[in-house]
């Protein structure tokens, strides 16, 4: 795939998709600090790497991310939000066992609901500045 001016291409496709994707803590708690959305980024950017997406913009504050997703038509958005969601709650439980104390009951970082929105008709200058001006911890 090749990237020309936003826009992509596949064997039988043209394509220019983008998601503007928030994902919240269970229970909106305030769960994390710069160390933890640092490392929930690089996690992303490597699931996103591994579903042919490219995270373009990442930030977040103390209970909810927000990202910027570039992706494929061949894949299902709600697959890539599974695996975002999988892999990096199951990583930051490894990583940082002070954060257990956050996984309720059934052993969730994240709430079950997220938001989706397709990016298009506000120019993506306006989204990432958005989502670059969330107040994030320190």
């Amino acid at each position: 795939m090749t990237d020309i001016q936003n826009i992509r291409t596949g064997r039988h496709c043209i394509f220019a998709l983008h998601a503007h994707l928030v994902f919240v803590t269970k229970y909106r708690h305030k769960v994390f600090n710069d160390a933890h959305l640092k490392r929930i980024e690089e996690i992303m950017r490597a699931v996103c790497a591994d579903f042919e997406c490219e995270l373009i913009e990442f930030n977040g504050e103390n209970n909810h991310v927000h990202l910027l997703v570039n992706f494929p038509p061949k894949f299902a958005l709600s697959k890539l939000v599974n695996s975002l969601k999988g892999v990096t709650s199951r990583r930051l439980r490894q990583e940082y066992p002070e954060l257990v104390r956050h996984y309720w009951r059934a052993q969730r970082l994240w709430s079950g609901s997220y938001f989706a929105g397709s990016v298009g008709g506000a120019p993506l200058s306006s989204v990432r500045q958005y989502i670059e001006q969330q107040n994030r911890p320190l």
